[in-house]
């Protein structure tokens, strides 16, 4: 897939308007809603008048439609989210896991080969 998991995209699909307050949810892995209040919030209360239609603007005009079918299904999503908000956590897991994978099949390993090991040596020697 030559498109990054891991960068920003405009959600258009999700969209009310160009997509950013849903592309900044998707990216940080937050629920829409809460990106838009904060948005209306900072408009609102003037704390940000006119920085936020400014980077409102910015990001609209400078930032990449999603691709449709950038994710297999919503653990996909879930999972992509996890490593850009915070890849050292990410890839620790995925170490755990292959490690726990790597123990189960060692575990396999060690059972078959001494439940059969005596014929298992039979057959080796009837080979040579």
């Amino acid at each position: 897939m030559s498109d990054s998991r891991t960068q920003f995209y405009l959600d258009k699909q999700n969209a009310k308007w160009k997509g950013v307050c849903a592309g900044i949810a998707d990216y940080v892995g937050v629920d829409t809603l809460w990106i838009r209040l904060a948005f209306v919030m900072l408009t609102v209360t003037g704390v940000g008048f006119p920085w936020t239609f400014i980077a409102y603007w910015l990001i609209a005009w400078m930032g990449t439609p999603k691709p449709i079918g950038l994710y297999q299904n919503a653990a996909d999503e879930k999972f992509w989210q996890g490593v850009r908000t915070n890849p050292k956590r990410s890839t620790a897991e995925v170490r755990s896991k292959l490690r726990d994978v790597d123990r189960r099949l060692a575990d396999i390993e060690t059972h078959y080969t001494t439940r059969h090991s005596s014929t298992l040596a039979a057959e080796i020697d009837s080979l040579r």
